[in-house]
């Protein structure tokens, strides 16, 4: 075993870590989004202040845990990869690198969200929002269950897998408007 490799269960750590730094921060901005869409519709002074506040932050949660739990998260899934090339052999792998292609996009379309609540210019709904935020569950359950089962799963049973969950996601977000509405919220 080569230096390198004796590092490759730490830079696996240190990448799951950030994974879930990266995770946690996609998950609360899409819900300070909801927060903010509904401030919007609070009355004065309420809803100036409120603003102000989301804005802060979503600033300080995508500066400071997001963006770097981010390109944490590439820099050690890159260095594993260097470490070990030979899991690009595997179709598993390339089906995850897809799955994270497509976090980054959602990462990115974020970044936009917030740069549209920057400007006041945000149109979404709290709705639009709660559904949104289920998408970067179906990539968390994605990705760790690729790379966990690897090429134990049927692809068609996952993918089936992966369809149940996102009907199940949006029926609960449904519920939970029609709960919403039933207590005159929103």
């Amino acid at each position: 075993m080569s230096t390198i490799d004796s590092w490759y269960p730490y830079i696996k750590s240190l990448h799951v870590i950030f994974m879930v730094t990266w995770f946690a921060a996609l998950f609360y901005i899409v819900r300070l989004f909801v927060y903010h869409t509904e401030a919007q519709n609070k009355p004065e002074p309420d809803k100036s202040i409120l603003i102000a506040q989301y804005k802060i932050m979503e600033d300080r949660l995508w500066n400071i845990i997001g963006n770097p739990g981010m390109v944490l998260t590439i820099i050690t899934g890159v260095l594993l990869i260097y470490i070990a090339p030979y899991w690009l052999q595997q179709p598993w792998i390339h089906i995850k690198l897809a799955f994270v292609f497509l976090l980054l996009s959602y990462h990115f379309t974020c970044t936009y969200f917030i740069k549209q609540f920057r400007k006041n210019e945000s149109k979404r709904t709290s709705t639009f929002f709660r559904i949104w935020n289920e998408l970067a569950t179906l990539f968390l359950f994605a990705i760790v269950f690729l790379v966990i089962l690897k090429n134990t799963v049927d692809w068609i049973f996952g993918i089936l897998g992966l369809v149940v969950l996102g009907l199940l996601l949006m029926i609960g977000v449904r519920v939970y408007k029609l709960i919403r509405l039933k207590k005159g919220e929103e």
